[in-house]
């Protein structure tokens, strides 16, 4: 039995348990999860909240007790809907009514029954579900926590209690999906980066919007710059683009329409304009301003440049879903028979990036191709088939792990969406890479071909982190806030037992700071414990104690704050020792 199906079941058997809690609830949805589920309830005048979660589960756990069996039945489409208006179950009536609509004739529905073959519940689903109770584990699911929920997903609908529920194929599975959860609870970037002062959400500025502090700005530089360094000896030029543009740039792209309630509008003393949602557009522009032959491409470019999305405030959560997001865009432009080599050289780049992060031992790749309905998909089969080909050729030379997963195209050409598992295990879609047909043919763009005739060159999205700042949130929780040298905003920190060696470490101070690493002292007048302890609260790498040994010798005394190892080596061999780590990107 799939875990999907024994999800959904639980689903319906926490909507069972509900209504028996609250006969007047009114039922709405009730999908399986990633890691469990969840049920959409209007509760009307009642106040539902996390502390009646206990009492809902123990109601559960009895109805799984009792072997129910799960008995599913049709009917007739009007019959089903007058059977729903007569229970008063408003959001069934609403699916069934649309249903109909669709060319439904007749709709199903599941019914609890006991081994007395008494009816217990009743609910409208497509199923799947188990055939009876005895094969689900009554300690292999949790409920999680009570939230809001639009009907249908829609903020002019009404505000429905989704209870959210965890749930594994038994209780060993579910043990440790929660003992991820404590840890993940420890990493969270947004409890960490207020401790180590990482960036800064401001009223005054508005949600999604963060600042990076000092410590912030150089995690975000190191990963920017080393993003470069892995493009710049690949065929790539640096462009930058403007943070607005003209409302007509986005109706030709075709983002306007598309994404209109998204977009931040900016009314000039002339025209209106918008700020850039995207950067596609303006590369666009800036590869139209020349004339390019069939030699000259592929035609890269790379900006990490920050766009602008007015996100619902209820999705925005610290780095990883803001309003101003940087991506480390890249556009190349090139013949089709050029998608192949262009994959394999951008695929090259994210295992390495990604092999420094340490994020390569578990993860897989969406090969996203079209689905069935061809007629919703922009271009021929004939330029399809090459993309698709293309890609999956490119997965293959590569040795990637890949999936071909249908329906999850763009309209305007196929990709490869990177999912990379963390250190605790949960799964992030990062990297991607999007063959594009539509924007050449909106802007017009083209270059001239063997045969001196012109040719639309096709256009590879590709991005790297996805964006700075969630892969900031991301390696912030990946890292638990204990950052590899090369990217760690405070990699050394010098701790004088007293202020009789304040000298020496004014002297290991200047040292290392002339070789660019990253050092602060701490002249307190504190105590040797509580210096070490506010070093190691703020994550240092390496804590440097220093008195009299160490001055007499030239050395240090090194603690590493990862390893919690302890040596006392001579002041220069450190000082080669922090720069080989850093250099070559060591974990």
């Amino acid at each position: 039995m799939n875990i999907e199906t024994k999800r959904h079941s639980l689903a319906h058997i926490m909507a069972q348990a509900v209504k028996d809690l609250y006969p007047d609830v009114k039922v709405a949805i009730g999908p399986d999860t990633d890691d469990g589920f969840y049920y959409d309830f209007d509760f009307g005048e009642v106040e539902f909240s996390d502390k009646e979660l206990k009492n809902v589960e123990k109601k559960m756990k009895k109805i799984v007790s009792q072997n129910q069996f799960f008995e599913q039945f049709n009917l007739p489409v009007d019959e089903a809907i007058s059977k729903l208006e007569s229970q008063g179950e408003v959001f069934k009536v609403e699916l069934a009514k649309k249903l109909k609509s669709e060319g439904e004739t007749e709709l199903s529905f599941y019914k609890n029954i006991s081994q007395q073959w008494d009816e217990k519940f009743v609910d409208m689903c497509r199923g799947p579900h188990v055939s009876k109770m005895s094969e689900l584990d009554a300690n292999s699911f949790k409920l999680a926590r009570v939230a809001g929920a639009y009907w249908l997903g829609n903020s002019d609908n009404a505000q429905l209690t989704r209870i959210y529920a965890y749930a594994f194929n038994d209780r060993a599975e579910l043990d440790v999906h929660l003992k991820m959860l404590e840890e993940a609870k420890k990493r969270d970037h947004r409890i960490l980066w207020a401790k180590l002062k990482l960036f800064t959400i401001s009223d005054l500025i508005g949600p999604g919007l963060p600042l990076m502090q000092p410590a912030g700005m150089v995690i975000r530089q190191e990963i920017e710059d080393y993003l470069w360094e892995l493009h710049k000896g690949k065929g790539y030029d640096r462009v930058w683009s403007p943070h607005i543009a003209k409302e007509s740039l986005y109706e030709t792209s075709g983002h306007a329409a598309k994404f209109w309630d998204e977009l931040f509008k900016v009314q000039g003393k002339e025209d209106k304009f918008i700020l850039k949602p995207m950067n596609c557009p303006h590369h666009m522009q800036i590869f139209a301003d020349n004339q390019f032959s069939y030699r000259d491409m592929p035609v890269r470019y790379f900006e990490p440049a920050t766009v602008y999305r007015d996100e619902k405030s209820g999705q925005l959560s610290g780095l990883t879903r803001v309003r101003a997001i940087t991506q480390d865009d890249g556009h190349l432009f090139c013949r089709v028979d050029q998608i192949k080599d262009e994959v394999k050289s951008i695929t090259d780049i994210i295992k390495e990036f990604y092999t420094t992060i340490w994020m390569t031992e578990d993860y897989w790749v969406s090969l996203s191709v079209r689905g069935d309905d061809k007629s919703i998909y922009l271009w021929g089969d004939d330029v399809w088939e090459k993309a698709e080909a293309a890609l999956e050729a490119a997965s293959k030379e590569n040795d990637l792990p890949y999936k071909r997963v249908e329906w999850e195209a763009a309209f305007y050409g196929p990709k490869l969406d990177f999912m990379f598992k963390d250190a605790i295990g949960r799964e992030w879609q990062l990297a991607t890479i999007q063959c594009d047909f539509n924007l050449p043919e909106r802007f017009n763009l083209a270059f001239t071909n063997k045969e001196g005739e012109k040719e639309r060159p096709v256009v590879i999205h590709r991005a790297i982190s996805g964006s700075l700042e969630r892969g900031m949130g991301v390696f912030i929780e990946h890292f638990a806030g204990t950052f590899p040298l090369w990217m760690a905003p405070r990699q050394v920190k010098i701790v004088p037992v007293s202020d009789v060696f304040f000298d020496y470490a004014e002297k290991v101070e200047k040292e290392l700071k002339n070789a660019w690493i990253r050092v602060t002292a701490d002249y307190a007048s504190d105590g040797l414990n509580k210096k070490v302890r506010n070093a190691e609260k703020m994550h240092n790498n390496y804590i440097l104690v220093l008195w009299e040994q160490e001055e007499t010798n030239n050395s240090v005394s090194v603690r590493n704050y990862k390893t919690k190892d302890q040596t006392v080596v001579g002041l220069e061999e450190f000082k080669t020792m922090i720069l080989d780590e850093i250099k070559e990107r060591r974990l």
